[in-house]
């Protein structure tokens, strides 16, 4: 079976890019890059998902992000976290080392905005450009090609930039300077928590009183209360299936950032905290890969 979805791609001049890191986003990512024409080098830290993922897209893959990066155009990224970014761009063998002067490094990571002002900081230093474009969509949204891509970086870059990305997002939209991708993707974070769990509470409380939830959810997603997590994980809560989407452990690393850079902007985030505590929770029942729609199972169990 094939792992990406289909997809009409927009003409766009091929490029020579490379990807670093196959994970369950970046391996679609990728794969879209591939089909609508670009050339591919991947890396990814376990070799044996890059080969795979050369046997299914062509291309080539490479042992080091140094060496995926060497004569590529643009190098996109996709890993777990700051340390994981640094780890793929700096250093003997990492990205920037290979990558020529004018080159563009996109950082699609879910990271701090410390980060990417650093990288990009360093890339300037260089001779290379850096944008962050932390994505929303989750494993579906990467697979079928629609994520949201919110980028922060200089106009000209991302205009360079933009529609290469279009082969793997729906709307890619440059938000502000270095960081601010990464500051819109917490602003995300933080809608989708508040949002889950009031679901959560919603849906607890109808099955209490007796209603027949699933014909509630399709009722009232008609009005002002429609939302994403409602139309698309309210079944599966009431199902009580939560072995799909994006894992309250990456939920968790992403809360986290956000209550960090709010103790340094000084927001007021009481739901979020307390939304964070309530994910803790979930993972002391052993619920940390289990989906975000699980914080359900708090008013269950």
């Amino acid at each position: 079976m094939a792992s990406i979805g289909t997809k009409n791609y927009e003409p766009t001049v091929a490029r020579k890019v490379a990807f670093l890191g196959l994970g369950v986003m970046g391996l679609p990512m990728a794969g879209h890059l591939a089909r609508a024409g670009h050339d591919v080098t991947v890396y990814n830290r376990s070799p044996g998902k890059a080969r795979a993922w050369v046997e299914e897209f062509g291309g080539r893959s490479a042992p080091t992000p140094r060496e995926a990066a060497a004569g590529a155009q643009i190098v996109f990224a996709c890993v777990g976290n700051d340390d994981d970014l640094r780890s793929v761009v700096l250093g003997a063998d990492g990205a920037f080392a290979g990558m020529a002067p004018g080159a563009v490094f996109v950082d699609h990571t879910t990271a701090s905005a410390d980060v990417a002002r650093e990288l990009y900081a360093k890339a300037k230093e260089l001779g290379l450009n850096f944008v962050d474009a932390p994505v929303s969509g989750g494993q579906a949204g990467a697979v079928n090609g629609v994520l949201t891509i919110m980028c922060g970086g200089e106009q000209a870059v991302f205009d360079a930039i933009k529609p290469v990305a279009e082969a793997f997002g729906r709307a890619v939209t440059l938000v502000g300077a270095p960081g601010a991708g990464q500051l819109a993707k917490m602003v995300n974070q933080i809608c989708i928590a508040g949002i889950v769990q009031g679901l959560s509470e919603a849906i607890a409380f109808g099955q209490a009183a007796g209603l027949d939830m699933k014909l509630v959810l399709d009722v009232i997603s008609k009005g002002a209360a429609q939302s994403w997590q409602m139309e698309n994980r309210g079944g599966t809560m009431v199902d009580d299936k939560f072995d799909f989407g994006f894992a309250v452990d990456w939920m968790r690393k992403d809360l986290g950032l956000v209550l960090a850079e709010a103790r340094n902007n000084g927001a007021r985030l009481p739901l979020t905290a307390l939304v964070d505590q309530f994910y803790g929770d979930v993972q002391k029942m052993g619920g940390g890969r289990w989906d975000t729609s699980s914080l359900i199972k708090r008013l269950r169990d």
